[in-house]
């Protein structure tokens, strides 16, 4: 439906500006030739001849192309706002009007001699101009972007403002791209109503990269369990729809879901944004053992400022409140789950906090021990087989990112880790009929994978929804890199992370 409407749109442009290019008294032959031909429109109409070659650059050169439209459209005496609208919105019904219509004539500069923007008009062109320019940053140099939870702490705080760098791993072209501006997927006022139309939808397509992703850049991505809501506010990517559909209550029966629930499917590029550290490239092996990350056999990188939880043993001596608050940086009046009595031992507490603060927190006499917790809760990680995989958080794996042009075996025993990048990630028609595999009707016992994958996880291990929970991230949902924080606040403007790079 997307390029039959985008071959409509270029089609009807073409025939419009054709046909009134003919009325200008330019020749058939020069016409007729696509690109060219606007060529024609700005010499007739005394654009800088610049401006035709800016419109040779992809994305921003059709921004460029309709402006030319509209200067086009004014020698022809249509300066309204609504003739300019029709202009932008409708070319391939409007431009043919004005070449066809026997009222519409070629006026040249005599069209412009008195004419004179009206003060709401500079306003509207203004707005316009400002809008398409931050629209085109927006989507292909760099976004603002809010830290929502605490899965990346203390690397990122909540409410730490972020510009997510586009252009390093290359900017998709919108998939997309008929939506309300400035809003990512539902509109400001409503946040259950989606802010786009499905009805316009484009192949994935990304702008030429500086470099691929490095392990342990700090990544925004599209949640890819993200792409089938619950569309409740409660709910949505907080408490994922998968998780819903495997829990007792549905066992994987998706319309008693459906009839318990209301369901929004979102586009790949409209699901929503999170944010990881990217600790494992294609090809790479990742692996848990005691809440310790593995990657390739190797000790993973700890960030300096990650968390994770702690078993802490006292002699009965309180760790003083303004040592909890100052060094571990944990507030005890917020009652958080960072600082927690174990159950059983009023001396034994769970904390969450920095390998650092750890190592100074057994320094201090009244502690006896400091230990890494392991949280060994077995049937919520990907790929969500108990039978073959009965993994943990802190006890996962090993398990091995695909990488474009691995072949995978199929079976019993390993489908589960690529069934949803057979079917949702790489649009394949999986089936299983009497214990074999058929892929798009062919049956078959192996896979070739045609993109490249990461695993994401957050620094704030026992906090973060992450890769060992929903599993693969595919290249076509990168969104970019986290660059800087240009700003952050909490009860007050943290000025000490004021324009700090993320590392």
């Amino acid at each position: 439906m997307g390029y039959i409407l985008l071959i409509l749109f270029w089609l009807g442009w073409h025939i419009g500006i054709y046909l009134m290019l003919k009325k200008a008294g330019v020749s058939s032959a020069k016409a007729i030739i696509p690109i060219y031909n606007t060529w024609e429109v700005v010499k007739l109409c005394g654009i800088s001849k610049m401006w035709f070659w800016i419109q040779l650059i992809p994305i921003l050169g059709q921004f460029v192309t309709l402006w030319i439209s509209i200067i086009f459209v004014m020698h022809f005496k249509r300066v309204g706002l609504l003739q300019h609208i029709l202009t932008v919105f409708v070319p391939f019904i409007y431009l043919p009007y004005l070449g066809l219509s026997a009222n519409e004539r070629w006026h040249g500069k005599d069209a412009l001699q008195h004419y004179h923007k009206s003060a709401s008009r500079e306003w509207v062109d203004a707005a316009v101009f400002a809008i398409v320019a931050a629209t085109l940053i927006r989507t292909f140099i760099f976004e603002a972007y809010v830290i929502p939870t605490e899965s990346m702490e203390k690397t990122l705080l909540v409410n730490d403002f972020l510009f997510v760098d586009k252009i390093t791993y290359g900017a998709r072209i919108p998939q997309t791209p008929a939506s309300f501006p400035f809003v990512h997927n539902t509109l400001p006022m409503a946040p259950t109503t989606p802010s786009y139309i499905k009805w316009v939808q484009l192949d994935y397509t990304r702008l030429p990269k500086v470099r691929s992703i490095n392990r342990n850049d700090v990544v925004v991505f599209n949640f890819p369990a993200g792409d089938t809501i619950i569309n409740l506010p409660e709910f949505g990517s907080k408490i994922p729809y998968y998780d819903v559909l495997r829990s007792p209550e549905y066992a994987n029966n998706r319309e008693k879901l459906l009839n318990d629930y209301p369901i929004l499917v979102h586009p790949v590029d409209k699901t929503d944004n999170y944010i990881k550290r990217c600790v494992g490239i294609p090809g790479d092996i990742i692996q848990v053992k005691g809440s310790h990350l593995w990657v390739n056999g190797k000790p993973g990188l700890v960030a300096p400022y990650s968390q994770t939880e702690f078993i802490v043993q006292t002699n009965g001596t309180p760790i003083p409140e303004d040592y909890i608050q100052d060094s571990i940086g944990i507030n005890i009046d917020d009652a958080s789950s960072d600082f927690q009595i174990m159950e059983g031992s009023a001396h034994t507490f769970k904390i969450n906090m920095t390998a650092n603060a750890a190592e100074n927190l057994k320094k201090l006499p009244q502690v006896l021990s400091v230990t890494n917790f392991d949280e060994n809760t077995v049937g919520y990680t990907f790929p969500n087989d108990m039978t073959h995989f009965p993994w943990s958080v802190d006890n996962y794996g090993p398990i091995r990112i695909p990488k474009k042009g691995d072949v995978v075996q199929l079976n019993d025993s390993t489908i589960e880790l690529y069934r949803r990048l057979i079917s949702n990630y790489e649009h394949n028609k999986l089936e299983e009929k009497e214990g074999k595999y058929f892929i798009n009707g062919v049956a078959t016992t192996s896979y070739m994978v045609k993109e490249n994958y990461y695993w994401m996880m957050g620094d704030n291990r026992h906090r973060s929804q992450d890769s060992r929970y929903w599993g693969y991230v595919p290249e076509t949902h990168i969104v970019g890199r986290a660059a800087l924080i240009w700003f952050s606040y909490s009860k007050s403007i943290r000025w000490n992370r004021l324009f700090s790079q993320i590392k």
